[in-house]
């Protein structure tokens, strides 16, 4: 049941990517988050990282490698760590296309001197029109756009618990905030966005005043360490996928508590879980923790 691919896709879970988009204001590191749609099917109205499922048309292999900045050994050395180049490829095609169908960023090149009245163009038609299945490689394809493999890097690989609904198997990317671009939200999947520091939004989230999701809760936590951008790309330079994160999800009479793959219960078969006591358990913003807890709509770290 646990059994993964020995490329790292994990059997039955869609590929999916997430963009952890990043800047620096004042000398602190903030990030991107998109609260989710009420009709969203994976955490609606939770605050997220722009990201979506691989599509079909985003295995083009043969056609998108003349449009990246990157040659074939460079994609491997950078992106790569266990996975086969058209998986690479795949992924972080999905997290170019997705970042700016949430979010409005495009991390892409494009040369030529009307670049920037196309680039207004293509955002003004995101939020008028919306865009059409297809619409990515149609772009990029016959406006000359060089998709930014160089902009990505490696944070973490994470699979979604098995008893919820959808299963994906993700590739979290950390991506600099483009100097001459805006985000926004698309105002259909996504309905509000926000650029924050880490710690204060899982202080928000903490108050109930926003609602994250898990894995942007694990992540916002470790991002804490990185005052700025210096020490971020620092870490990046060698930071690798890591081993799967792969929690489980334990239902309760009201919520359900998700553990991490590095608590201590994680892999035990029967786990005995007293409800009334999990109010007292929840812990500060920064505390170390391997436990999550729903409540209410908000999930928060908890101690064992």
């Amino acid at each position: 049941m646990e059994k993964i691919e020995g490329r790292g896709l994990k059997i039955g879970w869609r590929p999916a990517s997430t963009v952890i988009l990043v800047r620096e204001r004042g000398g602190e590191l903030q990030v991107y988050l998109l609260k989710r749609s009420a009709e969203s099917a994976f955490f609606p109205e939770n605050y997220v990282f722009p990201g979506g499922a691989v599509d079909r048309e985003d295995r083009v292999d043969d056609l998108w490698e003349d449009r990246v900045d990157m040659a074939p050994q460079e994609i491997m050395e950078r992106l790569g760590n266990g996975l086969a180049l058209e998986d690479i490829l795949a992924y972080a095609i999905t997290a170019i296309r997705e970042t700016f169908e949430e979010a409005g960023a495009m991390l892409c090149r494009l040369s030529g001197a009307r670049s920037r009245d196309r680039m207004e163009s293509l955002c003004n038609r995101r939020l008028s029109q919306g865009l059409k299945r297809g619409w990515f490689w149609e772009t990029v394809a016959g406006e000359g756009w060089i998709l930014g493999f160089s902009l990505l890097a490696r944070w973490s690989h994470w699979l979604t618990p098995e008893l919820m609904r959808k299963h994906f198997d993700t590739r979290f990317f950390v991506a600099g905030m483009p100097e001459d671009q805006r985000c926004s939200p698309d105002t259909r999947e996504t309905i509000d966005g926000m650029w924050i520091g880490p710690r204060k939004a899982l202080q928000l989230n903490l108050e109930g005043k926003i609602a994250l999701s898990p894995p942007t809760i694990v992540t916002l936590h470790e991002l804490i360490e990185y005052e700025g951008l210096q020490r971020l790309n620092k870490e990046l330079e060698t930071r690798s996928w890591g081993a799967p994160r792969f929690p489980r999800l334990v239902p309760l009479p009201k919520g359900a508590l998700i553990l991490q793959p590095w608590d201590p219960e994680r892999h035990q078969e029967d786990i005995q879980i007293d409800a009334g006591t999990l109010e007292g358990k929840v812990l500060p913003v920064g505390e170390p923790f391997s436990r999550l807890w729903l409540r209410d709509g908000i999930w928060r770290p908890v101690g064992l």
